[in-house]
């Protein structure tokens, strides 16, 4: 009776081309520090860490060897978008925590310092929620135009792209990316950034 023949060794599943080619960019720029062997020795990006989250894309069909201009869209646009002021990122960072405490109301437990407070007996909203409410709702309210404001917080509050806000309303990209600045601009004065610039 023939000898049965050795079981093929397992098959590594194809990468997904998306991944494939954010590998082979950041190996072909040498940013491999966001990459990771697998189980079939393939490098791979890795998996849960912001520096895999970022899209590198290149210009010129995509191959950085034959000239092409490498990109890097990062999860955070504020911190992507690398024509705004130290100040206008500050001012979009500012904003963007407020409306993160003001949301959180139900999402973590408060300490038992904030519960006891007289009036609210073994709850509530915490102060510290509803001052971040009233220091959103303030600064949305400086943003002044709904066209501003919309792009404002789609940006800094839901992390959206510039480019996704621009295809979202069939804008340019350099629209919106004014718009967005003149927002900040508007949050810097809000905040008092402009003055303490002045006055520095």
């Amino acid at each position: 009776m023939p000898k049965k023949a050795k079981a093929a060794k397992p098959q590594a599943p194809k990468l997904p081309k998306g991944e494939a080619e954010q590998v082979r960019i950041r190996r072909e720029i040498g940013h491999d520090f966001a990459l990771s062997d697998d189980a079939f020795g393939r490098k791979r990006l890795a998996a849960g860490t912001a520096e895999a989250r970022r899209v590198y894309e290149v210009s010129n069909d995509g191959h950085t060897s034959t000239g092409g201009i490498v990109r890097v869209r990062t999860v955070d646009p504020l911190i992507g978008i690398t024509s705004l002021s130290r100040q206008q990122r500050e001012a979009g960072q500012r904003y963007r925590e407020d409306f993160q405490c003001s949301q959180q109301a139900g999402v973590k437990p408060m300490r038992w310092s904030e519960r006891v407070d007289g009036g609210r007996k073994g709850g509530g909203i915490a102060d510290s929620v509803l001052d971040a409410g009233r220091a959103h709702a303030a600064a949305t309210r400086a943003l002044g135009h709904w066209e501003v404001a919309a792009v404002v917080q789609k940006v800094c509050c839901a992390g959206e792209s510039v480019k996704g806000v621009a295809e979202q309303t069939g804008e340019g990209r350099d629209v919106m990316t004014k718009l967005l600045k003149v927002g900040l601009d508007l949050l810097a004065v809000h905040y008092g950034m402009m003055m303490e610039r002045r006055a520095g």
